[in-house]
């Protein structure tokens, strides 16, 4: 892969230049991290951490970006190929209780430290936008998730593994649908929430959520 950041039709496309300027560094074990569902009125916060091989790059890596940027059909396939190939791979998740208990910003950083201690030894965390304290050193990138490549993994499946969640709490709580919006504060999910009040899955302390319960 380029050691640049590549352009394409005005998309940023992730690349490995991050991962390579740590391993000459003297890093060895470099894991990307990303959260999904912050935005969410319902559901669990969950987050993703990959430790992958740029070394022996593999031809589906071409493929790679950040989750929100691609179709679900190739979002599933990459997440399968992302666990079976990377040298580790964690997820975290925070439930909506604990959400409301202790805030976003806190459930971020939890959900990511637990996705990252799931890994094997880690020297170095590339983790997208927040400036999240972890135990090891990192780096927290503007779009990381659009610009590093561990991260856009990390990001695709931690995406893959809420939906699928959320897939199945459709399941449970149907009339929100859950399936389709992912607990993202849709006009149609905003409708339902009015209509039907909040499932038990809802933020509680989210604004929506919050209007309707006051």
């Amino acid at each position: 892969m380029e050691n640049k950041i590549i352009y394409s039709s005005s998309k940023i496309i992730p690349t490995t230049y991050k991962e390579e300027h740590y391993l000459k560094n003297g890093y060895q074990n470099i894991a990307g991290v990303d959260e999904v569902g912050r935005g969410c009125i319902a559901g669990p916060l969950v987050a993703g951490a990959v430790i992958m091989n740029i070394n022996a790059p593999e031809v589906w890596y071409s493929e790679v970006r950040d989750s929100k940027k691609i179709s679900i059909k190739k979002r599933e396939r990459l997440a399968i190929l992302i666990n079976q190939k990377a040298i580790a791979t964690g997820i975290g998740s925070i439930p909506h209780q604990d959400i409301d208990r202790i805030g976003i910003v806190e459930s971020t950083a939890q959900a990511m430290n637990s996705a990252v201690n799931q890994l094997c030894k880690v020297d170095f965390i590339l983790v997208d936008a927040l400036p999240i304290k972890f135990d090891k050193p990192s780096e927290s990138i503007i779009y990381g998730d659009s610009k590093i490549f561990s991260i856009a993994c990390a990001s695709i499946i931690a995406k893959v593994f809420r939906d699928e969640l959320m897939n199945k709490l459709d399941e449970l709580y149907p009339g929100y649908n859950f399936k389709q919006n992912k607990g993202y504060p849709t006009k149609k999910h905003l409708i339902a929430l009015q209509n039907l009040g909040p499932s038990p899955i809802h933020r509680r302390s989210f604004g929506p959520v919050k209007e309707i319960l006051n």
